[in-house]
């Protein structure tokens, strides 16, 4: 059997980093086509689409060779079938990176402070974060961030490592996601190795833990996660814990280590202002050296996404992917065109948007969705798979979340007590949907001219 067809599993595994790595928009826009040429076990080869190899190994190239080393093993690089200059970049790329790599885990080079865009919303959390930095486990130990997704809590884990790499060689960083600590511990007790993913996690100097909302529900794992904060904290060294919502509201962890999250600083990331959200959409046109010579395409974007920082730079990506494709301008007819596929605001028959005085109401949603699909709403709220109900729950739910104020937790609550994770798992499903099918594109955009005429 071939051995690229043997790598299958992994290939799978590093897939979910790399998205979880460059974002959703980024993902499915460059590296979502990627294919597994071959694997000679030191050099995974990969297929791209013809003459963008050089491309992806310049923009992509590092953080693709991190996610596969974290899989295959550190003596892993990442080259393109078809292209040796692409190669040769990948292999002299790799053995340069390696010489110069401290002992610890790779990070996204991307990440660092000077990228990060500091507002009103996160400037206690970057503060913290740098001050952490700055001196691990003398300043806020442990360090909480905790926001909604997309607002820049893993940009500041990764901002944190790259700085201590840069300017103290001598300190050990790891950074990891509760997903992969349980994975590995799970790994660690049926192969007998408990002893060195000890040693992995407790004998570092920072740990750097995303998503500890995932320790829910998994009693040994949190059983040994507890343990090694212990170890960590009670010698002096460093923990910094990301989550999506606050230590007392995570209900699913025992209450002894709620208490450990919460002996820190907890550090709130609200979404970002105007302001904010122009000079982020800036600073990434200029890290990818785009030329956006129309200001108003910040605006429109900025317009459209208000609470998410990865949905920001995911439509400029769409736009920017779009002009490669179509050789259209990068102006205001075409981000609008981009967005109103994704993004669509609601608007009126005369023409005027819904604004947040005419904000329609939870219940006026569910029931608009409903009658267009010929359902009642407890169809909505109740538990049926069946393939129009889900869409039907998904699209209000999206519309929900897009057209009020109303929390993840409300709105998961007015769906039959459905939790976050589902209710943004129903807003990706809808924005994939929309941009693939022109039948489910204007099944929203309907929905969205019956709101505005309701208001």
């Amino acid at each position: 059997m071939p051995a690229h067809l043997e790598l299958t599993p992994a290939w799978q595994d590093i897939k979910t980093r790399l998205r979880s790595a460059v974002g959703e928009s980024a993902y499915d826009v460059w590296l979502s086509s990627l294919e597994v040429n071959g694997w000679d076990g030191t050099v995974l080869i990969l297929k791209a689409e013809s003459g963008k190899e050089s491309w992806l190994v310049g923009r992509y190239g590092r953080v693709l060779e991190r996610c596969a080393q974290d899989v295959l093993g550190p003596s892993t690089t990442v080259a393109f079938a078809g292209d040796p200059a692409a190669q040769a970049h990948a292999a002299l790329a790799h053995a340069g990176h390696t010489a110069n790599t401290p002992q610890g885990e790779e990070f996204n080079p991307r990440h660092t402070f000077d990228q990060f865009v500091i507002g009103d919303g996160n400037r206690l959390a970057h503060a913290a974060a740098l001050a952490v930095a700055e001196a691990p486990g003398q300043a806020y130990n442990p360090l909480f961030l905790h926001a909604p997704p997309g607002l820049g809590k893993t940009h500041l884990l990764n901002a944190i490592a790259n700085f201590i790499r840069s300017y103290d060689s001598t300190t050990t960083v790891r950074y990891t996601t509760v997903e992969a600590f349980t994975n590995g511990f799970i790994a660690a007790l049926k192969g007998e190795a408990l002893d060195r993913f000890k040693r992995l996690y407790r004998g570092v100097d920072v740990l750097l833990i995303d998503d500890v909302q995932f320790l829910a529900s998994k009693a040994k794992t949190e059983e040994e996660f507890f343990h090694t904060f212990n170890a960590l904290h009670d010698s002096g060294r460093q923990l910094v814990l990301t989550c999506d919502r606050l230590p007392s509201q995570l209900t699913g962890i025992e209450q002894r280590l709620r208490e450990r999250f919460e002996s820190g600083l907890v550090a709130h990331l609200t979404p970002p202002d105007w302001a904010t959200r122009i000079t982020i959409l800036r600073k990434r046109a200029a890290v990818d050296n785009v030329q956006i010579a129309d200001e108003e395409v910040f605006e429109v974007i900025a317009e459209r996404i208000t609470d998410n920082v990865r949905s920001l730079e995911g439509a400029l990506i769409r736009i920017v992917a779009h002009h490669s494709l179509t050789g259209q301008p990068i102006d205001r007819q075409l981000a609008t065109t981009v967005l109103d596929a994704i993004h669509p605001i609601a608007i009126r028959s005369d023409g005027t948007r819904i604004t947040a005085d005419t904000t329609p109401t939870i219940p006026a949603i569910q029931q608009l969705v409903a009658d267009h699909f010929s359902l009642a709403v407890t169809d909505l709220t109740g538990a049926s798979r069946l393939g129009q109900v889900s869409w039907a729950r998904q699209l209000a739910i999206y519309l929900v979340r897009e057209l009020t104020d109303a929390p993840l937790q409300r709105i998961g609550d007015a769906f039959g007590g459905r939790n976050h994770a589902t209710v943004l798992h129903a807003c990706k499903r809808v924005s994939d949907r929309i941009t693939v099918n022109n039948d489910d594109a204007a099944d929203l955009q309907d929905l969205n001219k019956a709101l505005a005429n309701q208001q």
